[in-house]
């Protein structure tokens, strides 16, 4: 009887706890000299020593920043005239080296390994897809805006999302 109670309030206490440590609900910008990179002029200016890889996708984001939001875009080829999120991001890790055919949202929940990555992340959920690289975020859109492919510091929600980063970064 003893042994019952205590595993019952043993349980109940993991569960309590475990709920406490959860995910973060945010994505959030935080600069750190040397490791993130800074906007200017809408492009994004990386620090100097990240892996060739992660210039190279920074270098990829650059070239379509500020193209329309076009629905599909960067599916059919890597090269398009306007992009949507997933074309985004499959285009980011192709200028990377790190993918051969553009993905989808929900194709992109399986790429890489699972969890955050030290220079780049891919958020994922069915419908919606962003990338974070030398901490920035490049995205399509937020709160319903399809504006096209933009480097942004702004906070963005991640409950829903799995993230995924290329094995060694």
């Amino acid at each position: 009887m003893i042994f019952r109670h205590w595993f019952t309030v043993g349980t109940l206490a993991c569960v309590f706890l475990s709920s406490c440590g959860s995910k973060p609900k945010t994505w959030d910008y935080e600069y750190s000299r040397g490791k993130t990179a800074v906007i200017v002029n809408g492009k994004a200016v990386p620090p100097a020593g990240l892996p060739a890889s992660v210039m190279r996708a920074i270098s990829a984001g650059n070239r379509i920043a500020g193209l329309p939001y076009k629905y599909g875009g960067g599916h059919r080829s890597f090269e398009d005239t306007g992009y949507d999120c997933s074309g985004t991001v499959s285009y980011v890790l192709h200028g990377a080296g790190l993918l051969n055919s553009p993905g989808t949202s929900g194709s992109l929940r399986s790429y890489g390994k699972p969890g955050e990555g030290k220079y780049m992340t891919v958020y994922s959920r069915d419908g919606h897809t962003f990338i974070i690289v030398a901490g920035l975020r490049l995205d399509t859109g937020y709160n319903g805006e399809r504006k096209g492919p933009r480097w942004s510091t702004k906070s963005r929600p991640i409950k829903g999302y799995l993230a995924r980063h290329p094995p060694g970064l």
